[in-house]
């Protein structure tokens, strides 16, 4: 309960999720201890980052724990002054985490997607970090009896049915009743739809009546209220609403851990924080637990792929 309470007054989540230290506890240091930068600026008892919102609940998490550590900086670095923690994330995109750190607006950006060559270029001195591999499953609501004919659709069957060829359920199968198919898709300019749009639509566009959800949240929500619904729902977000969403094979490939490690199931995405230049001494100890077993294990318990 005492955990619970803390977590509570340390994270208010409004339109970005603000996380600051707001109690006292003794705590030893960070585990991973990479030399420190030198030359760095003047130390920033905070820090900012933006961007996926697949990937902000993850940050969210772990920075929630590493506060209820340490509370206050001396706490993870002697050599820091006792200042409270206090780490901000906000959710717009895996595009507005790029622009963020270009323009200086955040420390660090979060993409649910690879880093194009265009915006490594334009970052220039970037340092990047993979912390794990999240899947779009094509997933339905329970009460789609699709499931109960079919449980596996072929890229082309996907392709037909967020294109909109297939308007009717009957299509995919005539075992189906004709019911118009519901297709739910992220907003068009974010990093889950171009992830969709390279794996499996290719030059093929998807419907223009397509419910486009402004987050991985929302489209999730959306699918689980209409039975008709079919989405490209993350594979953290089906394992944080187990028995809500069923997610369905693609190409005779389910989406579990393992193939979503191997990489044989193909609508995979790495999960990526961004920085411009080099790390202050107090970022490079959160980065330090973002990257570490502890990290991983909190990214695991969310549903999603570690990559340590």
């Amino acid at each position: 309960m005492k955990r619970r309470i803390s977590l509570f007054l340390c994270i208010v989540l409004v339109f970005a999720i603000a996380i600051t230290g707001c109690g006292k506890k003794e705590s030893t240091s960070p585990e991973n201890d990479e030399e420190i930068v030198e030359g760095s600026k003047d130390f920033k008892a905070q820090m900012t980052f933006n961007g996926s919102s697949t990937l902000a609940p993850v940050i969210s998490a772990i920075a929630a724990d590493f506060i209820e550590e340490y509370t206050t900086w001396d706490k993870v670095d002697p050599n820091f002054p006792e200042e409270n923690i206090a780490i901000y994330v906000s959710a717009g995109g895996s595009g507005a985490g790029v622009k963020s750190v270009l323009e200086g607006t955040s420390d660090f950006g979060m993409l649910a997607r690879e880093i194009k060559d265009e915006e490594k270029e334009k970052i220039g001195d970037m340092k990047d970090y993979t912390l794990g591999i999240d899947a779009l499953t094509i997933s339905i609501n329970p009460e789609n009896p699709l499931y109960k004919i079919k449980d596996d659709l072929s890229t082309e069957e996907i392709k037909k049915i967020f294109s909109g060829e297939y308007k009717y359920w009957d299509e995919v199968d005539n075992g189906l009743e004709h019911k118009e198919i519901v297709v739910v898709i992220r907003d068009l300019g974010g990093g889950a739809h171009e992830v969709f749009q390279k794996s499996i639509m290719g030059d093929t566009e998807v419907r223009e009546d397509a419910i486009q959800a402004p987050s991985m949240g929302a489209l999730v929500t959306k699918v689980m209220e209409n039975k008709d619904a079919i989405g490209y729902a993350s594979f953290g977000m089906v394992n944080q609403n187990e028995g809500k969403l069923i997610p369905l094979k693609v190409d005779g490939v389910e989406p579990t851990k393992e193939n979503i490690a191997n990489r044989s199931y193909k609508i995979s995405r790495p999960l990526i924080v961004v920085k411009k230049g080099e790390l202050t001494p107090e970022q490079l100890a959160f980065v330090n637990v973002l990257t570490s077993e502890k990290g991983s294990e909190i990214i695991e318990k969310m549903g999603f792929v570690p990559v340590n």
